[in-house]
């Protein structure tokens, strides 16, 4: 910039002045010029200055002062990330807006642990203060509620009433129809001819929830089953259980619950999955399954049982819809909610003849085997390792 205004102030000295007078002028100019540039400096610096003012002004987050005024329940979701959160909080007039939120989150290094749930939190409040309360476990007032993989529907209605305080009679209600709560009637047709249990038995997603204290049972019971289809969609589980197995998607979900009751752990449920597709489907006969006997005692009002001291009138109940010991074939409907893994065990069980398992070990490891000889030898094993399978 200096450059130019010395070319700039020669040439003007060169219009006005003698050649020979040059040199005396050039101590004037010099100052003049420096002049100039000074003046031109300190104007563009005041610019400068102004402008990150300005531009600084629009970088400084809108924030209210002080710990807020009336209560309102905020709902965090799960996973939900600090922005996220920062936008339900504007939404709701609790922060004043987004980036006062994360900038006071970014400072407290305990943000990260912020829960999904409802708290009661208060309206325009500073940022840093809805940090703190979002991290004081007084403000949750919503509880996580986990239903484990292989929980049946009746003891899920127990768990939700204890977290939420509705009866279990308003979860059954509930549960009547399972397609008011959004399970496709699709979901209810199988193609072995048996009939279908049509219950909302298999489609109550397992996991942990944090449920809105105001949700009615409806909608509780809505969100597991919207979970639900959600994971079988992630899946493909529906068109690929019909395409590669030329199962419905019920029969499908039946094995999955089978195979989450029977397997001892997750390793093994695509072995049990095979066991149940071929005693069903491929040697047309029956599972003999002790887990189905024990749901149907559940669900008469009884305690289960062990395999080894269940009885024959009980495994032999004609009157037992999902008697699978005398009974050929799946029984009438899923008897749990089975997990992802489960699921994807029965959307692709493992290659093998298998017909028979047992636990072998009090880990819970099963043994395979596809005559009558090698499942009898697994069971001596599994006596001699202290399983209760031989009556002593």
């Amino acid at each position: 910039m200096i450059d130019e205004l010395d070319v700039a102030f020669d040439e003007s000295a060169e219009r006005s002045t003698p050649r020979r007078h040059r040199a005396k002028r050039s101590g004037g100019k010099t100052a003049v010029a420096a002049l100039l540039t000074f003046l031109l400096l300190a104007g563009l610096g005041g610019g400068v200055y102004f402008g990150y003012t300005k531009v600084a002004g629009f970088f400084v987050a809108a924030d209210y002062s002080g710990p807020g005024s009336d209560p309102v329940e905020v709902t965090v979701a799960k996973n939900a990330s600090l922005t996220e959160i920062g936008n339900e909080l504007v939404k709701v007039d609790v922060v004043k807006s987004t980036k006062a939120f994360t900038n006071a989150a970014d400072e407290e290094p305990r943000s990260k642990n912020i829960q999904s749930g409802t708290y009661q939190l208060r309206k325009q409040m500073a940022g840093k203060e809805a940090v703190a309360l979002l991290l004081d476990p007084k403000a949750r007032i919503a509880k996580g509620v986990t239903i484990k993989e292989g929980t049946t529907a009746k003891q899920t209605y127990v768990l939700l009433s204890k977290a939420t305080g509705h009866p279990v009679k308003a979860f059954e209600d509930a549960a009547k129809d399972p397609e008011a709560l959004g399970v496709p009637d699709w979901w209810f047709k199988r193609g072995d001819g048996k009939k279908v249990a049509k219950t909302a038995e298999g489609f109550l997603f397992p996991d942990t929830y944090e449920f809105d204290p105001k949700a009615t049972p409806e909608q509780v019971l809505r969100t597991m089953v919207d979970h639900f289809l959600t994971v079988t969609g992630e899946l493909g589980f529906a068109d690929d259980v019909q395409s590669n197995l030329s199962v419905s998607p019920y029969e499908a979900l039946i094995v999955a619950s089978l195979a989450q009751a029977e397997a001892g752990i997750a390793e093994d449920l695509p072995k049990v999955a095979r066991v149940a597709y071929n005693r069903a489907y491929k040697e047309k006969m029956t599972l003999q399954f002790d887990v189905t006997t024990n749901y149907w005692l559940e669900l008469k009002g009884k305690d289960p049982k062990h395999s080894g001291q269940l009885l024959t009138e009980e495994m032999e109940d004609p009157t037992n819809p999902y008697n699978t010991e005398i009974v050929k074939g799946l029984p009438i409907g899923p008897i749990n909610s089975p997990g992802k893994d489960a699921l994807a065990g029965a959307m692709k069980p493992a290659e093998g003849p298998w017909l028979f398992f047992v636990a072998v070990d009090k880990e819970g490891r099963s043994a395979f085997a596809t005559t009558n000889a090698e499942h009898d030898k697994n069971i001596r094993k599994a006596c001699a390792n202290g399983i209760n399978l031989c009556g002593n």
